[in-house]
């Protein structure tokens, strides 16, 4: 029985770097661009792979000259792709303008990614069922998350759902099903359509979910750090001071980090202080794939102090 199956999208990302991120009906000059691997789930996997063991992707990609690299970057981070379906649509792409100060502005082209159906969620519900945890978000067509959560609570195995982007109209039976659900401060206003411009605010939108049935929420609040919030009570762990280049796969790295710990069997306080630390050694480097860090990276750190 594998760790960990992630099931989501695989997006090449095409990166421009920029001084800022243009408004509406700005032009402005980028300093450079790359291709570079990317998209939710394979982000998510590709992390998983490093930092943890026996991790699987399922999703779609074309069959183009992207498709060949997405799959073959996977493989060299540890991941087995014999799950990941190929089509005739062109894999999925992203578009990401990064500024300086390290923020990011993205438009995503699902292509690839709509196959990624609830046919095909269904067909593999024994790869579902030989996991001990399934990771999944939304960047691919919604009925395939919500058939793909139904089988893996039915399958008994652990749920770690990131809603992102998020949807304020999830269906009502998914939350009991949920393990662990992850939002940024943005989609947890989305989900519960309370502001969140603080900690005390981060709670309370929480414990909504928390009163709709999910067992643990993992609120990312940025250089803040994160919010574990359940039926017991609330607890922020702190992020660890990084200087930001790039914030695109932070948020995948961590959910990756905590989730590959929490079913090795760390407690809470463990997986939580591991995937802040990853996160933050993330941020400091550019583009998706590309800032991930190997496990021993992160032990190393935890070696030097909590010295990114």
């Amino acid at each position: 029985m594998r760790d960990l199956l992630v099931i989501g999208s695989l997006n090449m990302d095409t990166v421009i770097r920029t001084s800022h991120i243009p408004r509406a009906g700005e032009t402005i000059t980028g300093q450079f661009s790359a291709y570079v691997s990317g998209g939710k789930g394979a982000n998510q996997a590709c992390a998983a792979g490093r930092i943890g063991h026996s991790v699987a992707m399922l999703g779609v990609v074309g069959n183009d000259a992207f498709g060949d690299t997405m799959i073959e970057n996977l493989k060299k981070s540890g991941v087995d792709t014999s799950l990941i379906e190929r089509c005739q649509a062109q894999t999925g792409q992203a578009l990401i303008c990064v500024g300086d100060e390290g923020s990011n502005s993205i438009v995503v082209l699902p292509n690839a990614n709509a196959f990624c159906n609830k046919s095909l969620i269904q067909a593999h519900e024994q790869d579902i069922a030989d996991s001990r945890g399934v990771m999944l978000q939304m960047e691919i067509p919604h009925d395939a998350v919500f058939e793909a959560i139904r089988i893996a609570a039915k399958r008994g195995c652990k749920v770690f759902f990131n809603p992102a982007p998020a949807s304020a109209d999830l269906p009502e039976f998914i939350f009991p099903l949920i393990d662990y659900i992850t939002p940024n401060e943005t989609e947890l206003e989305i989900l519960t359509g309370m502001p969140v411009g603080d900690l005390q605010q981060a709670e309370s939108a929480a414990r909504v979910l928390i009163g709709r049935g999910v067992r643990n929420v993992v609120a990312t609040l940025g250089s803040t750090g994160a919010l574990l919030v359940d039926e017991n009570g609330a607890k922020l762990y702190p992020a660890y001071p990084a200087h930001a280049l790039d914030t695109t796969a932070a948020g995948d790295t961590f959910n990756a980090a905590f989730a590959v710990r929490v079913l090795e069997g760390a407690a809470h306080d463990e997986a939580m202080d591991f995937a802040n630390r990853a996160a933050s050694i993330s941020v400091t480097r550019t583009g998706a794939q590309t800032s991930i860090p190997f496990r021993a990276e992160v032990l190393a750190m935890m070696e030097n102090g909590g010295e990114v």
